[in-house]
């Protein structure tokens, strides 16, 4: 069977010093059809190849946004590369469709743990709602945003839970892999991190 073909784009700009990025993406060096960028590597002077850029999107079926959560939002050549890549009249706007139909989502690494990221706690928004900003330009863009896969309390974290969490990543991977995976199923769940890992599979793929 086919397989999706699934594209990460990595944006941290202190990556020698993030032990859970790094984790998450050794983890994915097991699995086939992934591309991943780096891309404080690729444009250390934040000048983005829009064109390039571009050109890889079209190959994929799935997008990546990995990324630490910074001030709430995301590191600021990822913002560059949403700003000049997502173009109107390609993205977005008249004649704007060559993302249409590809699905697209958040890998987080954050500081807080979902208990402060609620209405009640320090942050006083989900992660949910203040992501979404990048909801709505996957709407304009004719994406389907799919449920964020968050790594909380990334800085405190045993290597223990870390390795969990670098596992359940490779999961949620093999899972966006699937050309029969059911989108609208898949979108009943806030996050990716709410999955039972070992019943969930079954109710996520297209039924004939």
């Amino acid at each position: 069977m086919t397989e999706q073909k699934l594209l990460i784009l990595f944006f941290h700009p202190r990556f020698e010093n993030s032990k859970s990025n790094r984790r998450l993406l050794e983890a994915t060096g097991t699995l086939n059809n992934i591309t991943i960028r780096d891309m404080y590597e690729i444009y250390p002077d934040y000048n983005v190849d829009v064109k390039a850029e571009q050109a890889v999107l079209l190959e994929h079926d799935v997008i990546i946004w990995q990324h630490p959560f910074y001030w709430y939002s995301c590191p600021p050549l990822m913002k560059q590369w949403l700003d000049l890549v997502l173009e109107h009249g390609w993205a977005y706007g008249k004649n704007g469709d060559q993302l249409k139909g590809k699905c697209v989502m958040n890998v987080l690494t954050a500081g807080g743990t979902f208990e402060v990221y609620q209405k009640s706690g320090r942050n006083r928004f989900t992660f949910r709602e203040l992501l979404s900003p990048f909801d709505q330009t996957a709407f304009l863009c004719q994406m389907i945003y799919l449920p964020p896969y968050i790594v909380p309390g990334a800085n405190k974290i045993s290597e223990e839970e870390l390795e969990d969490y670098a596992i359940q990543y490779t999961e949620v991977l093999n899972l966006l892999q699937s050309t029969a995976l059911d989108t609208t199923k898949l979108n009943s769940i806030e996050y990716f991190n709410d999955l039972k890992f070992d019943t969930w599979k079954e109710g996520f793929y297209k039924t004939h």
